[in-house]
C-alpha cells in the first residue's frame, strides 16, 4: 500500500524510520536485531526487497555498520539500526566513516543504563556517546524526533545531511518512541525533498584536478566517486591527505582533518531544526528533546491554563547544538 492510498494509521515510530528511509532512497540495509531497535530491522527487511534495495542480516552490530559503509562507498544510500550496545561498538567504525567522508545514516534506539542495560526500559542516555564517540571529538550530527511522524520526518533529513556533507548521521530515538504505537496522518507528512550526493564524473570540468577529499574552503565538500568505479579512489582509516594517501605530519593531511569539523561547524546555521512555542512576557523557558518533549508540550498547556506565562523549545537537531536559537528563546527567561 502506498502513502497516496493511507490516510490515517497506526505506527510505531520505529515502522515510520523504516518508511522514511524508503522514501529518502535507502537502497541498503544490514542489521543485528536488538531491543527496542527490532522495528527498523524487521521494517526494511520487508520494504527494501520491494523498493530496489537489499537488507540483510549481520552476525553482529560491528559487521552491520562495515556492510553499510561499504555499500555507500559503492555509491548506495545506506543506513543501519541499533541500541546504546550495538553503537558501542560500532564507534570505530563510524570513524571510520568520517574520515573517509562516507555518507551512512544509522537509527540508535536508546534503552536504559550502560553495557545491555535495560532492553525493555526507556531513557535518553546515548545522547552524548552518539556525538562524542570520536578520537579528536569531531562533530556527528545528531537528529532527534519526537514523534511517529517526525521519525519519517527526519529520517529523510538524515538522509540528506549524511549525503549533502558526506558524514555518517545518527537518528536518536528512544524506546517510548520506537516501540509505542500512535495514529499518524499520512496526508500531513511533511518530509524535506530528497537530496544525493555529488558524483564525479569524466565530462565535469574539474575532474582533472579532482580529489577525493580535496577542498578549497572550509564550506566545500568534495564530488564523491564510488569505489569500483571508473575514477581511481584511495580510501583508508589512517590520516590521509586531498589524493587520500596515508602521510603523517603533513600539512595537507592535517588539513584534511581539521577540514572533517570545519565542513560541519560553517554549515552548521543550516542544520538547525527546533520547534519554537514562546510567549511574549514569559520568564521561564523550558527546553525538551525526544519523549520529554511531548511531557513537557503537556505541561506548558497545563501551566498556561493556569495563568502561567511560559515558553517552550523543542531540539530536533542535537548536534550541532542550536546555539543561537536556544539563546534567543532563553531571552528574558529568569536563572
Amino acid at each position: 500500500m502506498t502513502t497516496k492510498t493511507k490516510k490515517l494509521a497506526l505506527r510505531t515510530g520505529n515502522q515510520m524510520t523504516a518508511e522514511g528511509a524508503v522514501k529518502a532512497g535507502c537502497k541498503f540495509f544490514a542489521g543485528y536485531p536488538i531491543t527496542p531497535a527490532s522495528g527498523v530491522y524487521k521494517g526494511l527487511i520487508d520494504l527494501l526487497p520491494l523498493n530496489n534495495g537489499i537488507a540483510i542480516s549481520s552476525p553482529d552490530e560491528i559487521s552491520a555498520l562495515a556492510y553499510c559503509v561499504g555499500a555507500s562507498m559503492r555509491g548506495v544510500k545506506a543506513m543501519t539500526s541499533t541500541s546504546g550496545p550495538g553503537w558501542a561498538l560500532m564507534i570505530e567504525t563510524v570513524q571510520y566513516a568520517l574520515i573517509t567522508e562516507t555518507p551512512v545514516v544509522i537509527s540508535v534506539v536508546q534503552r536504559l543504563g550502560p553495557c545491555t542495560g535495560g532492553a525493555t526500559q526507556g531513557a535518553q542516555g546515548d545522547i552524548l556517546i552518539t556525538e562524542f564517540a570520536t578520537s579528536g571529538g569531531y562533530t556527528i550530527p545528531v537528529l532527534y524526533p519526537s514523534t511517529a511522524k517526525e521519525c519519517y520526518e527526519l529520517t529523510v533529513e538524515a538522509f540528506n545531511w549524511a549525503e549533502k556533507y558526506r558524514t555518517p548521521v545518527v537518528l536518536l530515538t528512544d524506546k517510548e518512541i520506537g516501540m509505542t504505537t500512535e495514529s499518524v496522518d499520512y496526508n500531513k507528512l511533511n518530509p524535506p525533498p530528497n537530496i544525493s550526493r555529488h558524483f564525479i564524473t569524466e565530462n565535469d570540468a574539474d575532474f582533472e584536478s579532482w580529489k577525493m577529499y580535496g577542498f578549497d574552503s572550509p564550506e566545500m565538500i568534495a564530488k564523491f566517486a564510488p569505489v569500483g568505479g571508473r575514477v581511481k579512489v584511495t580510501a583508508t582509516g589512517s590520516a590521509h591527505n586531498p589524493q587520500g594517501n596515508l602521510k603523517k605530519n603533513d600539512p595537507e593531511t592535517l588539513a584534511v582533518l581539521q577540514h572533517l569539523e570545519d565542513k560541519i561547524q560553517v554549515h552548521r546555521d543550516e542544520m538547525v531544526l527546533v520547534k519554537e512555542d514562546i510567549e511574549a512576557g514569559s520568564d521561564t523557558l523550558i527546553i525538551s528533546f525526544g519523549i520529554t518533549a511531548r511531557t513537557m508540550n503537556d505541561a506548558v498547556k497545563i501551566l498556561r491554563r493556569e495563568g502561567r506565562k511560559i515558553s517552550a523549545l523543542t531540539i530536533y537537531s542535537m548536534f550541532p547544538v542550536p546555539e543561537k536559537k536556544i539563546l534567543q528563546a532563553a531571552e528574558g527567561a529568569q536563572m
